[in-house]
């Protein structure tokens, strides 16, 4: 595989390809729907910095806003925990690294229960797209520094805050040892980026219709209008994965499905999943990363 030379049209990237000229192959157990959720747990500064909306904010600090979105992390994520518990779902935790001096032990609850940990910048109060190739290395250095860390081991995937990258952000991930990233939802199927220097990095599926920003803080979807995408997107992929296999992600945040009238209808549409287990891989981004890297041409 090689580079093509980025134009202004072109990321130069990976190339394209229509799905149904794809070679076939399957998730373990001979499964071709595999399921995951991605839990994003982020932290914001205080009357500075980027973050969610509810309601339009005021002058900083906003309070209210900023009072929403920890409310996710002091409650709505630990109603989640319990849910996944019930249900006995796993997560990919994509984790601010900011968070074990914020929150401390909310990630560890999630590392106790075997989820798996994924890097998410500092915190969402900033985007590192907006950055110098200098300071994003940085950022990226100081971020899977304190991951690996704490958890003992380095996170393999990777989601820029904001879902933000610059030109360069796949060839850093790459360089810093990263096995995949998630910012990318242009496919329903693991794809391959070229990186500088002859290398390469695998590209998972991100959702960004089945993400709970952009259906309710964006579009204002209700919480049962989330539950009912997602339950229809499942029955959809399903049908569709005896042709090829497919990913399907959940993008979760505490502080907006974590909330009980959200909560329970995702309840609702999580169980359905959970009941279907024997039909598809409900599992985590890096497991899905680590099946199709030999998988993918």
């Amino acid at each position: 595989m090689t580079i093509s030379e980025p134009t202004m049209s072109s990321h130069g990237r990976y190339t394209y390809s229509a799905l149904p000229d794809r070679p076939v192959y399957d998730w373990p157990g001979g499964r071709r729907l595999a399921v995951y959720l991605a839990l994003n747990l982020e932290t914001f500064d205080f009357g500075a910095g980027l973050g969610a909306e509810l309601a339009p904010g005021g002058p900083q600090p906003d309070v209210l806003n900023y009072a929403w979105r920890d409310w996710g992390n002091r409650v709505g994520a630990w109603r989640v925990r319990d849910m996944l518990d019930a249900l006995g779902v796993p997560a990919s935790v994509l984790v601010n690294s900011r968070l074990y001096r914020d929150c401390p032990g909310l990630i560890e609850a999630f590392r106790a229960r075997g989820d798996e940990i994924v890097g998410h910048g500092r915190t969402n109060a900033e985007r590192q797209g907006t950055l110098s190739e200098a300071e994003e290395r940085a950022l990226i250095a100081e971020a899977t520094e304190v991951l690996t860390r704490e958890e003992g081991r380095a996170p393999a995937g990777w989601l820029g805050p904001w879902i933000s990258q610059s030109r360069v952000t796949p060839d850093l991930l790459a360089e810093a040892g990263y096995r995949y990233l998630l910012d990318w939802c242009h496919d329903d199927q693991p794809t391959w980026f070229v990186t500088r220097g002859g290398g390469r990095i695998l590209s998972l599926p991100y959702p960004q219709e089945l993400n709970d920003i952009p259906a309710i803080v964006a579009r204002k979807d209700t919480g049962r209008d989330f539950a009912e995408a997602v339950t229809d997107a499942f029955e959809e992929m399903l049908e569709q994965s005896r042709r090829a296999p497919l990913v399907m992600g959940i993008a979760l945040h505490p502080y907006i499905v974590g909330q009980p009238h959200r909560l329970r209808p995702l309840r609702r549409a999580l169980e359905r999943i959970a009941g279907q287990r024997d039909a598809v891989w409900i599992t985590t981004a890096g497991a899905i990363a680590a099946h199709a890297t030999e998988r993918v041409k």
